[in-house]
């Protein structure tokens, strides 16, 4: 439970039993499995670096961590972010939170995600079919995280 990030992969399983093991204050529990996707065509990727500094990466994710639990009741969060090189069909990112009613449960992971794509300090290097290289912001992921910053949207 809580944030680590590790080389290792994560049984999803194991991680959501942690987290609800002997509480029956937990009415739901959802899960985000980030997974590395190939693609198609020339476009494919191959394999992919993700690259941080371990003590910046640590201290943002238990802040985003952190904020998901003042805006939400959760009884639970944990986030798990791999580094080094992964391949096409390898876990990424494992999120599970835990609360009392699904809307919590559901609405805290969306904004662990929108926050983990956009402001995680992880840089991403993709080896692709056609050539490869650093990968940079995307505005649709910038857009998701920025409902959480309007007036409203962040009600528990």
């Amino acid at each position: 439970m809580g944030v680590r990030l590790q080389r290792a992969d994560f049984d999803v399983g194991a991680e959501v039993a942690a987290l609800a093991k002997g509480r029956t204050d937990i009415g739901a529990v959802v899960n985000f499995i980030g997974i590395c996707r190939a693609g198609a065509g020339d476009d494919r990727i191959t394999a992919m670096t993700l690259d941080h500094y371990p003590e910046m990466a640590q201290a943002e994710l238990e802040r985003i961590e952190a904020e998901a639990r003042s805006r939400w009741p959760l009884q639970g969060v944990t986030i798990i972010h791999r580094y080094g090189r992964l391949v096409p069909g390898d876990n990424i990112v494992l999120v599970v939170t835990a609360s009392a009613h699904r809307r919590a449960a559901f609405e805290s992971a969306s904004f662990l995600m929108d926050y983990l794509k956009t402001r995680a300090p992880f840089w991403k290097y993709e080896e692709r079919a056609n050539g490869s290289g650093w990968v940079g912001a995307k505005d649709e992921d910038e857009a998701a995280a920025s409902r959480w910053t309007q007036t409203g949207d962040s009600d528990a």
